[in-house]
């Protein structure tokens, strides 16, 4: 059996970097970590063959190869998956397809032959008996969740690695919060479970074998959903292990009580993080409430944001208006937050409801539901009807792009976020790239861009603050000028 593995293009989004990626010589973020899963629970005697569409083109040719195309995809790539499906069927090539696009909208898709939902590792063995048998059937379906300590390595063979400027890797499912506009619990339960320091070790060793030296994301939902696990098991294997792999750095997603654990965070940077992103919403209290973001509810959270930071941490964070309780005063709110906070990396979207989400029930029950959304967290779109006036909903989160990716405010936000920094004591080593990536900023943003000014002021700030900190200055002014580009292409 020869199976083709199709990952479909992202769209130019907030989260593809495609303008950053440019200055690292990169063709995308980051690996199709699914994908490479499910190429692992495939049977060890079928040929398998990964085309990511963000780094290489599709061809008539990979088709004619295939027996059947096993296709994945989140909600954000829905248009370009269906660009997939239709290639496929010209050239009558069997299509599989999973992942959170079709296990919430697969009543959408009428091309595809088979649908293997939900978590593979319980939901693919089924179709491959039934494949091997004669009489597949064209949903596979369970509400049942895996045990993580049997899922395999996923196959990094498959993948060029140097063409992302990331790679991933996932320890745990699940989240213990239940926010009502998040369908993380929808798909993978409250319930954290979590694969084995043994495992990660493993998965870790497969790609740095190969040569991988550079970030490394844990895409949990939320890392920190177990901190008793993470403290006694994961974070001492991670520490002992990348004692003499400093080219290694991790980041990944947390909730806001990684503040409250000095312990933990101590634990977390040692072992090589640097960078969380954290689900902050809005500083509105009535809105937090309304959302079931309990755990966001009575803090300081720009006091807990700094405590973060001046642990080792560039805080990336999301936003949200068009909550039932927001009134016009919340986009100065959100702004003013950004900026005292010093989160860089601020992306700001309309409150969305997402299939499968207590927030898409209630919405559909008050008739108040618009259709599917987009996927896009950053395109001015929501699929809902809002309490506020549609105009002025779009207007307000219209101004908070436009000013806190201003070239003022965002440079402004880069100061602020380094004066609470603390860079490790020990970086990556220097590589031939970050060369051609520092030369690529002189002449683009340095020579080039409107920022001009706003870049020589910060590079020679930070220089005289700690010269530690010049790299990762260029590194977010670099990124600000893709989030400008999204923010202008798509929006203002």
């Amino acid at each position: 059996m020869n199976i083709l593995l199709v990952y479909p293009e992202f769209p130019d989004t907030f989260w593809s970097f495609k303008h950053a990626l440019k200055f690292i010589s990169k063709k995308a973020s980051s690996p199709p970590l699914g994908l490479l899963t499910v190429a692992s629970l495939l049977p060890t005697d079928w040929n398998k063959k990964l085309v990511d569409v963000n780094v290489e083109k599709l061809t008539k040719k990979d088709l004619k190869w295939a027996d059947y195309v096993f296709l994945s995809a989140m909600v954000v790539q829905r248009q370009s998956s269906k660009h997939v499906i239709a290639m496929c069927k010209d050239a009558g090539v069997k299509i599989v397809a999973g992942g959170p696009l079709f296990t919430s909208e697969y009543d959408h898709f009428d091309d595809v032959d088979h649908f293997v939902l939900n978590e593979a590792e319980v939901t693919l063995d089924p179709f491959i008996s039934d494949l091997e048998a004669g009489n597949a059937k064209r949903i596979y379906t369970s509400t049942e969740y895996a045990d993580m300590k049997e899922t395999p390595t996923p196959m990094w063979e498959l993948v060029k690695l140097d063409r992302y400027a990331s790679t991933n890797i996932q320890f745990s499912r699940g989240c213990p919060f239940h926010c009502e506009f998040c369908n993380v619990t929808a798909l993978f339960g409250r319930k954290p479970r979590f694969k084995t320091s043994t495992q990660i070790i493993a998965e870790l060793d497969s790609f740095y074998n190969q040569g991988w030296r550079g970030r490394v994301f844990f895409v949990d939902d939320n890392f920190i959903g177990n901190k008793k696990y993470l403290v006694t098991d994961l974070l001492p294997a991670l520490i002992d292990w990348r004692k003499d792999k400093h080219d290694l750095t991790f980041y990944t997603e947390v909730s806001i009580n990684l503040a409250d654990d000095d312990k933990l965070m101590d634990m977390m940077f040692e072992a090589g993080f640097d960078m969380v992103f954290i689900g902050i919403e809005t500083p509105h209290e009535e809105s937090l409430a309304e959302c079931s973001k309990q755990q966001n509810k009575n803090r300081d959270l720009i006091k807990d944001v700094k405590r973060i930071q001046r642990a080792g941490f560039q805080v990336q964070a999301g936003f949200i208006v068009g909550f039932d309780n927001d009134t016009p005063s919340i986009f100065q709110r959100q702004i003013d937050f950004i900026q005292k906070s010093g989160i860089v990396t601020a992306m700001v979207g309309m409150l969305q409801a997402p299939a499968g989400t207590k927030l898409y029930e209630r919405m559909k029950k008050e008739g108040r539901l618009l259709g599917e959304m987009t996927g896009d967290n950053v395109d001015s779109t929501t699929n809902i009807v809002t309490n506020m006036n549609s105009k002025t909903l779009r207007d307000g989160y219209l101004s908070i792009l436009s000013s806190i990716y201003s070239h003022d405010q965002y440079y402004q936000r880069i100061k602020t976020f380094l004066m609470e920094f603390k860079p490790a004591k020990k970086g990556a080593p220097v590589k031939f790239q970050d060369f051609i990536s520092l030369f690529r900023s002189f002449y683009h943003l340095g020579f080039l861009g409107p920022e001009r000014v706003h870049y020589w002021k910060l590079l020679i700030w930070a220089y005289f603050r700690n010269p530690k900190i010049v790299p990762l200055a260029i590194k977010l002014a670099i990124c600000g000028h893709h989030l400008r580009r999204v923010c202008e292409l798509h929006i203002l």
